[in-house]
Formats: C-alpha cells, structure tokens, sequence
C-alpha cells in the first residue's frame, strides 16, 4: 500500500500501547538497575516515546493496522456460535474443505493390492 495522508492515526491506542511499555520496562529496569543508576536506562525509555509515536504514524498512514485482542477474539467467538447454530447442516461442511488425499489416507494411489481369500 502507499502512503495516503487522509488515512487516521489511532492516537490514543499508540499512547496507551507506549505507556503500559514504559510502566513494565520501568519496573524491569528498576529491578536490574536497582544498585547502580537507572537514569540512563529510565532516559532511554522517555526518549522511545517520540520515536514510537513516530513509527506508528508513519505505518498507519501507509495503511497498516495491527488486530487488536479484541478484534482477534471476535472471529472465534462468532464463528463457534455460527457452528454450533448450524451443527447440523451441511453449511458447516463448506465452510472447512475435505483435506486432499494423501498416502496415508489411502487416497494416494498407492494401495495395497487386494488379494482374494482361498476358499
């Protein structure tokens, strides 16, 4: 995709996003860092912010949305309703192929030879 200038930037999920980072990475750094000076490591972590704000304009406006967890819950959950509502039609069926036939699935052309039974 190319880049669009009327495409949104999702502000306030970038912001969000950046400040549950920096509230873990300060924990984190405090832990490790807690002898020794942190204010570099704390610095680093300030600095991110504009850079990373930076970076998700510039992949929004060239069109790229990450799924949130919500979104990536949806789908499941409407599609084992819609299973279960149709558990016994055949629609279920042409939602989901039938594998193609393998070697092990005696579909492969490599049959054994049936033998006849003596008698």
């Amino acid at each position: 995709m190319g880049w669009d200038q009327s495409r949104p930037v999702p502000w306030q999920r970038l912001i969000r996003e950046w400040l549950i980072y920096v509230a873990i990475m300060a924990v984190i750094l405090v832990a490790l860092f807690r002898d020794s000076g942190f204010a570099g490591a704390l610095a680093g972590l300030l600095v991110s912010g504009p850079l990373y704000l930076v970076f998700g304009y510039v992949m929004a406006k060239f069109g790229y949305q990450r799924k949130s967890l919500k979104d990536l819950k949806t789908p499941r959950a409407s599609s084992s309703t819609r299973s279960d509502s149709a558990a016994g039609d055949d629609s279920s069926s042409a939602a989901r192929p039938r594998p193609l036939p393998t070697k092990r699935t005696s579909g492969g052309g490599n049959r054994p030879s049936s033998k006849q039974r003596r008698r």
